[in-house]
This record gives C-alpha cells, sequence and structure tokens, in this order.
C-alpha cells in the first residue's frame, strides 16, 4: 500500500462523522483527566498519550471502505476490518515516535531552552516514525507478503 495524501477526500466527510471524532477524542481526553485525577500524573499522563482521535477514526475507516467494496461488489467486512487493521498498525509505528518525542522532552526539559527540546523533539518524532515505517516496509518486501489492495 502506497501512503499519499488525497486532498479530494476531504469532501466526503460528513459533519456528523467530524462530531462523531470530536466526541470520542473529547471523552477519551476526559477519561484520561479522571484517570490522572485518580492516580497521579505519571499514570494519568500515559492514558492522555493515547491518540485520543484513534477509536472514531478507525471506526470510520472500516465504515468507508466496507460502503465501498460493497458498492463494488465485494466482501466489504472483510476488507473493511482490513483496512482498519492497517490504520492501526500505522498509527502504532506513529506512537513509537511519539515515544520518542516524550522521551526528548522527559529528560532535556528542565535542562535545555524549550525551543530547542521541541525541535529535537520533532526531530526524534519523525526519525522513529518514518524509521518504523520504513523498516517495516522492508521486512514485508523482504518476506514477499502481498498486501490487498485497499
Amino acid at each position: 500500500m502506497m501512503v499519499r495524501i488525497r486532498l479530494a477526500a476531504l469532501k466526503d466527510i460528513k459533519p456528523h462523522e467530524i462530531g462523531f471524532r470530536f466526541l470520542i477524542g473529547g471523552a477519551c481526553s476526559l477519561a484520561a483527566y479522571e484517570i490522572a485525577q485518580r492516580t497521579g500524573p505519571v499514570i494519568g499522563g500515559l492514558f492522555l498519550a493515547f491518540p485520543a482521535i484513534f477509536p472514531a477514526s478507525a471506526s470510520l475507516v472500516e465504515k468507508h471502505h466496507r460502503e465501498n467494496v460493497e458498492a463494488a461488489g465485494g466482501d466489504g467486512v472483510t476488507q473493511g476490518r482490513l483496512a482498519a487493521a492497517m490504520d492501526a498498525a500505522g498509527a502504532s509505528l506513529g506512537c513509537i515516535g511519539l515515544m520518542g518525542f516524550a522521551l526528548v522532552v522527559w529528560r532535556e526539559l528542565p535542562l535545555q531552552a524549550t525551543g530547542l527540546v521541541l525541535a529535537a523533539s520533532l526531530l526524534a518524532w519523525v526519525v522513529l516514525a518514518a524509521g518504523s515505517w520504513l523498516y517495516r516496509r522492508k521486512q514485508i518486501d523482504s518476506e514477499s507478503i502481498v498486501l490487498p489492495k485497499v
């Protein structure tokens, strides 16, 4: 699967889907706040790092892909789930980058200027996320795994 940006896809997003994403994202953030209030900032921070938009995004990816495949006469349920799984795999690679970002901020913010730390954190995120993706892509290619078209 090739990673690409399709700005034309923005016109397909319905207002209620945007509302759903905000609602689920807000609920995730509220849950993280409640956990932090009960357990303290260290444990609460772990939950705040959870990508709040992911649950809504995964369900919408599955729904849209299922509808498109079924309209073309295919097995929409299986293909929709596969599309959501691939989205989750990509999100997990991005989380590796977020861990690097958090580690740099945690270690360096007390010692360095804020702007420098944020720039270094951004660099760590980009290197780790892109590196993880490239490593996984190389693994898939070397194992001759054929990913279905989604």
